[in-house]
């Protein structure tokens, strides 16, 4: 990699695969940026504004691949990875594995699995290109604004060669270690938020109990030390009763559950994380919140609080 072409938006082509809630808006600031932009989406119709603005449309996985220097996925949930890096029941030569161009680089941004990442780096090396693993956090705000934390895994000459790209979408990125070291500290994350998000949730339970104005909470104690996203961000969309997903809670779920295993297998006996992973699988199942934001969990909470 080492002798591979710099990145520049004159010179290197990117390929955004997987235009939802995040990824529109993160493909939306590299192409803002200048890069030629290709893409491909199980829905075409999310690519409309991106087509618009000047973004190539590819009907195929392979055929984005093969145009592209710089290939970037952020899709639903592992097996989704596995489908779009090596095919899946439609073969590998559908995926992108099979089509990167020498000295390309392969980034995946979904919430996936540390073993997983290993994996595709590992094989796509072997085809003389690079894969990193770079999971971002900052919700649909930070993929709007371009503030995303990224934590990347891979290899570091590849991880020099894309940050530029990387720095169009967000704000804090750094490299952890080797594959599989972003998704880790993905985990990390989501592990936080897991505890703080239920906090958030019981706490504007008492205050609605207590008979204080919540907003006014909000706006104090956000200024303090309880201050952060989930406070001030969803905080108050739960107040306010806006539980639309920046973050869908089926996905929270999947995050939480990757989390578990990897705990499990690291022989951590976690308390927060299980109990907080046990409450939106009961949301999710029993009040129907499998397509809520993860500040649903909220109307779940303050049941029964006059």
């Amino acid at each position: 990699m080492t002798d591979a072409p710099p990145i520049t938006p004159a010179t290197t082509p990117v390929g955004f695969i997987g235009l939802g809630i995040m990824g529109a808006s993160m493909a939306g600031h590299i192409l803002a940026a200048g890069y030629p932009l290709h893409v491909y989406n199980r829905s075409p119709d999310k690519a409309r504004a991106l087509l618009d603005a000047g973004a190539t449309w590819h009907d195929s996985v392979a055929s984005l691949t093969r145009a592209c220097d710089v290939v970037i996925t952020i899709v639903g949930y592992p097996a989704d990875v596995e489908q779009v890096y090596f095919g899946g029941a439609a073969g590998p030569e559908a995926a992108i594995v099979a089509n990167l161009k020498p000295g390309a680089v392969a980034i995946d941004m979904t919430t996936s699995s540390p073993s997983l990442a290993e994996r595709i780096a590992t094989v796509v090396a072997e085809r003389g290109a690079a894969a990193l693993d770079a999971p971002v956090s900052g919700g649909d705000v930070g993929a709007r604004e371009a503030t995303l934390a990224i934590m990347v895994g891979g290899d570091q000459d590849a991880y020099d060669r894309v940050l530029p790209v990387l720095r169009t979408m967000g704000k804090t990125i750094v490299r952890l270690g080797p594959a599989g070291a972003g998704q880790h500290t993905k985990m990390v994350n989501q592990t936080v938020i897991a505890g703080t998000i239920m906090g958030v949730a019981e706490a504007l339970a008492y205050a609605k109990a207590a008979g204080l104005d919540q907003a006014q909470v909000l706006q104090v104690i956000g200024g303090g030390a309880a201050g952060g996203f989930q406070l001030n961000v969803l905080g108050t969309r739960m107040v306010q009763g806006d539980f639309a997903p920046g973050f869908y809670v089926h996905h929270f779920l999947k995050d939480m559950g990757i989390a578990a295993a990897e705990a499990e297998g690291m022989g951590l006996d976690l308390q927060v994380l299980p109990l907080a992973r046990r409450q939106y699988h009961r949301f999710a199942e029993e009040e129907g919140g499998r397509e809520d934001g993860t500040q649903g969990i909220y109307k779940m909470v303050v049941k029964g609080v006059g």
